[in-house]
């Protein structure tokens, strides 16, 4: 197929919350974008839809980020579909709250699998088919450098290795004119942390700004990574908190 006139993202976990909001602000920035779902096909449709609605060039495609074959080959889907691949977005992930000493060996693999594995895998996978001035972004969590209630070990231990994992690939692509940065968002209004939820209170109380970010908010920072302005930000995290961790 004949390379896309427009910037091609794929962005994983983009059918709600701050992957959706990623998934539209690329969008109405003129990239062609792919993003990834896993049950909610209608949800992911109705984005599609509305953005096609509005001359946007984007697809959704059913795939699970655990399991490494599908997406593997949503990526590959990505690639026929717009002959190109400019930035990938590792968006997609699981939170838990499960007190510790509760935790299950299978849901510690599952967490590694979707939160940790996968980016790893998605970034290897893209990077076959970049060019110079492309961009890998991975979202993270605050949580990653502070855990400041129990219950979060497993999902902070998740989150802290893309730490690592996006300094290491930014030495490894570097050399090939490709970026590597980390959005680490805060407590955000979405439906897996809403702003009005159980523990919310709790949460804003700890921020500087006093309250809860919206995935605008984050989907902002992905976009200034993926334009222009992102050019010479590699290796980096960019903690979009409210202050919490300040």
């Amino acid at each position: 197929m004949a390379l896309s006139t427009r910037r091609v993202a794929f962005v994983t976990g983009g059918s709600r919350g701050i992957g959706a909001a990623i998934v539209r602000a690329l969008a109405e920035d003129g990239f062609s974008v792919a993003f990834t779902y896993v049950r909610n096909e209608t949800a992911a449709n109705a984005i599609a839809d509305g953005l096609k609605a509005g001359g946007r060039d984007v697809v959704a495609i059913q795939a699970d980020s655990s399991d490494t074959d599908s997406l593997v080959q949503a990526i590959e889907k990505t690639i026929k579909t717009f002959g190109r691949l400019d930035v990938l977005v590792n968006n997609a992930g699981i939170f838990m709250t499960t007190p510790i000493d509760e935790v299950s060996a299978a849901e510690i693999d599952h967490s590694l699998a979707v939160n940790t594995r996968s980016v790893l895998v998605a970034s290897q996978a893209a990077a076959r088919h970049m060019q110079p001035g492309s961009r890998i972004i991975s979202i993270g969590s605050n949580l990653a450098e502070r855990v400041p209630f129990p219950g979060l070990t497993v999902y902070s231990m998740t989150k802290a290795a893309l730490i690592g994992m996006t300094k290491g690939l930014a030495r490894d692509y570097g050399p090939r004119g490709i970026t590597v940065n980390l959005v680490q968002p805060g407590s955000t209004d979405t439906d897996m942390n809403p702003a009005d939820g159980e523990h919310a209170s709790a949460q804003a109380a700890l921020t500087a700004l006093g309250g809860f970010g919206e995935p605008q908010d984050i989907a902002a920072m992905v976009a200034f990574l993926a334009g222009n302005g992102g050019r010479q930000i590699t290796g980096a995290l960019l903690t979009v908190d409210g202050g919490t961790n300040a």
